[in-house]
């Protein structure tokens, strides 16, 4: 979802550039706005509360609390560098999100499901956004568009080891960074959402007799 939540193995080292939820930065993105506000930020660059509110659909003021309270957390700062004294420009701190500890969301599982509930909202956003653009896609790129799933029978230890492998194949290719100066003239952004769905939904019901 715009630059959150990562496809990386479970027990992988992050890069340097990513944040680990804690408590703190759980509460703080157990909202769908800030979601989207982070990872607009990742995905274009600084920019203003004014700006931002036009993407979401929001008025400037509301766009600025959430922006302070993401600060408040450590997720944005201000770009001091861009400011002209009559609007505040931000900036992300971090280029992904990861959360990772399950004896967290157990202690905050309210803030969990809050932030998840976000994440999925902004898979959602993302989906859509491509569905809508799809008819003016070049076409090299209309071929790569994907929807689709697969229904397995796993164990718990394959469905792990599934994501591994899926992490391991995403990790071999070049991630998005905003100032790459190193990738090709004709690469560009691409979105990849990752679910892993257990249905614990127990056998059908039986029929009638």
């Amino acid at each position: 979802m715009d630059g959150d939540s990562p496809v990386l193995p479970f027990d992988a080292e992050l890069p340097a550039n990513y944040v680990q939820l804690d408590a703190k930065g759980l509460r703080a993105l157990a909202h769908p706005v800030r979601v989207r506000v982070v990872g607009l930020l990742r995905m274009h660059g600084p920019s203003t509360a004014t700006r931002l509110a036009q993407r979401l659909g929001l008025t400037s003021g509301a766009t600025s609390y959430h922006l302070r309270q993401l600060a408040a957390a450590g997720f944005v700062e201000e770009d001091t560098e861009r400011g002209n004294g009559r609007e505040r420009w931000w900036r992300s701190v971090h280029q992904a999100t990861a959360f990772r500890y399950r004896d967290l969301a157990s202690r905050e599982s309210d803030a969990a499901l809050g932030y998840l509930r976000s994440v999925i909202a902004a898979h959602t956003l993302l989906a859509q956004r491509a569905l809508d653009e799809l008819d003016t896609m070049p076409e090299r790129w209309r071929e790569i568009v994907e929807y689709s799933d697969a229904l397995l029978r796993l164990t718990p230890d394959e469905a792990k080891s599934l994501r591994r492998e899926i992490s391991e194949v995403v990790s071999r290719y070049r991630r998005f960074e905003l100032a790459d100066k190193e990738a090709p003239e004709d690469a560009k952004r691409v979105s990849l959402v990752l679910h892993v769905l257990p249905g614990l939904d127990g056998p059908e019901p039986e029929e009638p007799s």
